[in-house]
C-alpha cells in the first residue's frame, strides 16, 4: 500500500532537514582547529591572592597585545561566592603585579608601572580609591605588610658605581665620540632576558602605608632578596641572603637572617652549606619555617621543609619522608601545619604537612601559567579560615582561578578566561603513557597528544618534543605549541626521561656527570612505546626540543638516523665553549661535570653533541634567539657550520631581539612553530 505524504508534512520535513543542515554547517564553521593567530587571544590567570576573610581574590590577568607584540598584565578582583562580581582593580592601562592584602583586608598594595619605572600603589577596597605611595630609584618586589597594617616592607636594588680603570681626556665641545666602555669586575654581570646587569645590591626597605619616604634597613655589599616575613610583634623581619665573605663564589649558599626594623641589627639563624631560604614566621610567633638542603654538590637535590625556634634553636627537618621538592610554604592560622606546593609524577599538587611530617594532599591540578610548552607551574594563596585560591591546570585550557575549601571533594572554578575562544576550537586530546626504560627497567612517564580529528586505524606522523632544563618536568598542561603541532595533523609525544623532576632526588640526579646519557634511551624507548599503539607512520618520525631539549635533539640525531628531520632549538653543542660564555657560566663545574673545562677537557667534550656531529645524516634546522645569553648563538652556529661543512641538509633560523625565552613575544612563539612545521612538512613522504 502506497502512503501519500501531505504537502504540509513534506514542507515540515524539508524544513527540519534544512535546519539540521544549517546547524551542522554552522557547527562546522564555528568549531575549527587551533590556529597561529589564536595565540594572541589567549589569556591566563596567575598569582591569585585571596583576602584574609576568604571573600575576594585579586589576581594577575595576563594577555597579549597583537599590535605591540608583547604580553600585558593587569590586576582583576572577583567575589568568591558571586564570580559575576568580577572587574579590573584599577582603570589604569599599565602593567600591574604583586598584589598583597593588608592584614584586615581593607587595602591592597601592588606594584604598577609608570613613566618613571615601577612603583608601589595602594587600593582601598571600601571606596575604590587609588594612590601611589612611592617614588623609588628602582623597581620594588617582595611586598609584605607589617602585622599592624601601618607599614610595607619590600626589597629594591640600590645602585652602585661601575669600576673606572682609566681617566679619559675631556672631549671638545659638541664632539661626537664613541660611547664609554662597559667595565665590570663581577662574577655575575649579565642575565638572559635582562642583558647587562647594572652594579648594585638588593636591600630591604620599609615605607609607611600612608606614603612617605622609604627607609633602607639593611646595609653592606650583599644581596637581600626573596620572601620577607614579619614577626607578629612587628619588631623583626626574616629573610634569606648570602652575607658570607666569599658570597660571590659561594653562590649556591644562602642563610636565614632576621633584621631589627628599628636598629637594623642583623642576626644569622642558619649556618650550613647549601640554600636556606623562603623563611616564614608562624602566626603564633614561636617557629620559623624555611626551605633548603645540605649541599652535596650534585645535579639535583630536593628542597626540604625545616622549622626552628625564632632564635634559631631547635632546628628540625620536617619533610624527611617526602622525596619531592617543597615550594611556596604558607603557615596555617593554627600554627600547627603548613600548606605547600610540590611536583609529583608530572602533576603539581597543594598539600598540608604537620610538624611531625604527615602529608595530606588537597588538590592535584595546579599550573597552566606557561603557555608555550607544558611545564609545571602555578601558584596559590590561603585565607585565614583555610580557603585556597589557586591556578587551575587543564590540558585544554590555560590557567583559571579555582577555589577549594577543607572538606570539598572538588574545586570550584570561578573564571573562564578563554571560553570565548577555546569553546570554538577543536583541540588535541592529551593522553598519559607509562613505559619501561630498556636501560634499567625504570618506569618512565610521558604524554601523547593526538590531532583534533584523530581517527583510529589511520597512520599519522610523529613529533617527539624534548623538554628543557633538563632538571624540569612536563605534565598534562595546556600548551599552545603542542596544540599547534597537533592541529597540523601530527601526533606529539613528550616524555619525562631520567633527570626530570617530580620523581624524586635519585631519579633527577641520574644525569650527574652523565648528561646527555641514558635519558636518550628513555626517549627512544618512549618512541617505540608510542609506535606500538598502532597509529604512527614509522616513515614519518620527527624530533625537536629547546634548550636542554635542543641538546637532547642534537644528541639523538648523532646517535640514530631514525628521524626524517629535526629542529634543534637554542642548543648547547659544545660544553667547553658554553660553560665559559653563557650568563650562568660559573654554575656548571662539579654540579654537572667534574672540575672546570680546562681541568676535565675530555669529560666536557664526551657529553657535547658536537662530538657526534660526524654521525649526523638527519636534515636539521637550527634555531636560536639572537640575544640568547643562556645558550648563546655561537652554540647554534657551531652545529649549523659543522653540518654545512659535511654537506648535510641544514638551515639556520636566527630570531632577532629574542633571548633564551624565544616565545616571550607571541609572534616569536608563532615563528618558532611555523618554521618547525614547515621544515618537517618538507620531508614528509605523504606530502611529497
Amino acid at each position: 500500500m502506497i502512503k501519500i505524504i501531505s504537502p504540509e508534512l513534506m514542507y515540515r520535513s524539508l524544513c527540519c532537514l534544512f535546519l539540521i543542515f544549517l546547524v551542522t554547517n554552522l557547527e562546522a564553521q564555528v568549531s575549527k582547529n587551533f590556529e597561529y593567530l589564536d595565540v594572541f587571544q589567549l589569556e591566563y590567570a596567575n598569582n591569585p591572592q585571596i583576602s584574609p576573610d576568604g571573600e575576594y581574590v585579586v589576581y594577575h590577568r595576563s594577555s597579549f597585545d597583537i599590535m605591540e607584540d608583547k604580553s600585558k598584565s593587569s590586576l582583576w578582583i572577583l567575589n568568591v561566592e558571586n564570580p559575576k562580581t568580577h572587574h579590573k582593580l584599577s582603570n589604569r592601562e599599565v602593567n600591574e603585579s604583586s598584589p598583597s592584602w593588608s592584614p584586615d583586608g581593607d587595602r591592597i598594595a601592588f606594584v604598577s608601572s609608570t613613566d618613571e619605572g615601577s612603583e608601589i600603589y595602594l587600593y582601598w577596597t571600601d571606596t575604590g580609591a587609588l594612590a601611589r605611595l612611592t617614588q623609588l630609584e628602582n623597581s620594588p618586589s617582595s611586598l609584605e605588610w607589617s602585622p599592624d597594617g601601618n607599614s610595607l616592607a619590600f626589597t629594591m636594588k640600590v645602585n652602585a658605581k661601575a669600576p673606572v680603570i682609566a681617566k679619559m681626556p675631556e672631549k671638545p665641545e659638541n664632539a661626537k665620540w664613541a660611547k664609554s666602555p662597559r667595565i665590570t669586575d663581577r662574577l655575575k654581570h649579565e642575565a638572559d632576558g635582562s642583558g647587562y646587569l647594572k652594579p648594585g645590591f638588593d636591600h630591604i626597605f620599609i615605607v609607611p602605608a600612608e606614603g612617605g619616604t622609604a627607609r633602607q634597613i639593611t646595609e653592606g655589599d650583599f644581596n637581600h632578596s626573596g620572601k620577607l616575613s614579619w614577626t607578629p610583634d612587628g619588631e623583626r623581619i626574616f629573610f634569606s641572603a648570602n652575607r658570607n665573605e666569599d658570597w660571590e663564589y659561594d653562590f649556591r649558599n644562602s642563610e636565614v637572617y632576621s633584621v631589627n626594623v628599628k636598629s637594623g641589627s642583623i642576626k644569622q639563624l642558619t649556618e650550613r652549606s647549601g640554600p636556606d631560604e623562603l623563611a616564614i614566621v608562624s602566626p603564633d610567633g614561636k617557629h620559623v619555617a624555611y626551605l633548603g638542603f645540605e649541599d652535596k654538590v650534585q645535579t639535583y637535590q630536593v628542597s626540604q621543609l625545616n622549622i626552628m625556634d625564632l632564635d634559631g634553636n631547635n632546628k628540625k627537618l620536617v619533610s624527611k619522608e617526602l622525596d619531592r621538592s617543597i615550594d611556596n610554604i604558607v603557615w596555617a592560622e593554627n600554627s600547627k601545619e603548613l600548606f605547600f606546593m610540590y611536583n609529583d609524577l608530572g602533576l603539581t599538587k597543594i598539600a598540608t604537612i604537620d610538624l611531625k611530617g604527615n602529608v595530606k594532599n588537597i588538590i592535584a591540578n595546579v599550573g597552566g601559567t606557561t603557555l608555550g610548552r607544558p611545564y609545571a607551574s602555578g601558584s596559590y594563596s590561603v585565607s585565614k579560615d583555610g580557603k585556597i585560591a589557586y591556578t587551575v591546570s587543564r590540558p585544554d585550557r590555560p590557567a583559571d582561578i579555582g577555589i577549594i575549601e577543607e572538606g570539598d571533594n572538588k574545586a570550584k572554578i570561578v573564571t573562564g578566561l578563554n571560553e570565548d575562544l577555546l569553546s570554538f576550537r577543536n583541540l588535541g586530546k592529551v593522553e598519559e603513557i607509562w613505559y619501561k626504560s630498556s636501560v634499567d627497567q625504570r618506569e618512565i612517564q610521558g604524554w601523547i597528544v593526538y590531532p583534533p580529528n584523530f581517527k583510529e586505524g589511520e597512520k599519522y606522523p610523529l613529533i617527539v618534543e624534548n623538554h628543557g632544563g633538563p632538571i624540569l618536568n612536563y605534565g598534562p598542561h595546556f600548551s599552545a605549541e603542542i596544540q599547534l603541532y597537533a592541529a597540523q595533523g601530527y601526533v606529539v609525544f613528550y616524555p619525562n626521561p631520567r633527570g626530570s623532576t617530580s620523581y624524586g632526588e635519585e631519579f633527577g640526579n641520574l644525569l650527574f656527570n652523565n648528561y646527555p646519557g641514558e635519558d636518550y634511551n628513555d626517549v627512544m624507548d618512549g618512541v617505540d612505546a608510542v609506535i606500538e599503539k598502532g597509529s604512527i607512520n614509522t616513515e614519518e618520525l620527527f624530533v625537536t626540543g629547546g634548550s636542554a631539549g635542543g641538546i637532547m635533539t642534537a644528541w639523538i640525531i648523532g646517535k640514530t638516523n631514525r628521524f626524517r628531520a629535526s629542529v634543534v632549538t637554542k642548543p648547547v653543542v659544545n660544553w667547553i665553549s658554553k660553560t665559559l660564555v653563557a650568563d650562568n657560566y660559573y654554575g656548571y663545574a662539579n654540579s654537572r661535570y667534574q672540575g672546570q673545562p680546562w681541568e676535565n677537557f675530555e669529560g666536557y667534550w664526551k657529553f657535547s653533541p658536537l662530538s657526534l656531529v660526524g654521525n649526523v645524516e638527519t636534515p636539521t634546522m637550527v634555531m636560536v634567539g639572537m640575544d640568547d645569553l643562556r645558550t648563546p648563538p655561537s652554540e647554534a652556529k657551531q652545529l649549523y657550520h659543522a653540518l654545512k661543512l659535511r654537506k648535510i641538509e641544514t638551515v639556520l633560523v636566527e630570531i632577532p631581539e629574542a633571548s633564551h625565552g624565544i616565545a616571550a613575544r607571541p609572534s616569536n612563539l608563532i615563528t618558532k612553530i611555523a618554521h618547525t612545521i614547515a621544515w618537517f612538512e618538507k620531508f614528509r613522504d605523504s606530502k611529497n
